[in-house]
């Protein structure tokens, strides 16, 4: 029973500090639908990843053995699954893409990008959207910064360019 509890208080606290919000929505539909127009890529909005390979208590994480990303991004060859449906994808993305929400912290989605790396996560971008950024993160320790100033977003590592004016503007 105790396991249970401590379960349904991981959701909570899961759901409570997450918390969508319309510019979060926005984005995260404005990204989706650019990144689905490159045919190399498979995007999969909040899949969540198997993830009990890595001990999440070093990056001070409270999940036990999942992760989700707001996006992630595979290769176009990444296999349906067939007519059973997974819980859980065990093949990690090439990029994950948390977008900041108002009750989320920096400093947790720092923790997750250590853990995608931990995974063999290729890239990771954070994106802000009350302040209309995203920070590309090819490593945990070097980042490059995009803002509404520049004509568009570049990962190199992904081999990604998006005009930054169609994330965030109508």
């Amino acid at each position: 029973m105790n396991e249970l509890a401590e379960f349904d208080d991981e959701i909570i606290e899961y759901e409570e500090t997450r918390m969508p919000s319309r510019k979060h929505s926005f984005t995260m539909g404005r990204l989706t639908g650019l990144l689905f127009n490159d045919e190399r890529f498979t995007v999969m909005p909040e899949v969540s990843l198997e993830a009990s390979q890595v001990d999440f208590s070093q990056f001070n994480l409270k999940t036990k053995n999942e992760l989700i990303p707001d996006i992630s991004l595979y290769s176009n060859n990444i296999d349906s699954g067939g007519p059973i449906d997974e819980l859980k994808m065990k093949d990690m993305p090439l990029l994950a893409i948390e977008i900041l929400s108002p009750r989320q912290e920096m400093n947790d989605i720092i923790a997750k990008f250590q853990a995608y790396f931990a995974l063999g996560i290729k890239s990771c971008w954070l994106v802000i959207p009350a302040i209309e950024s995203i920070t590309v993160y090819p490593k945990l320790d070097q980042h490059k910064t995009f803002d509404i100033n520049d004509s568009e977003m570049i990962d190199e590592i992904m081999d990604i360019r998006l005009p930054i004016q169609k994330i965030f503007r109508k």
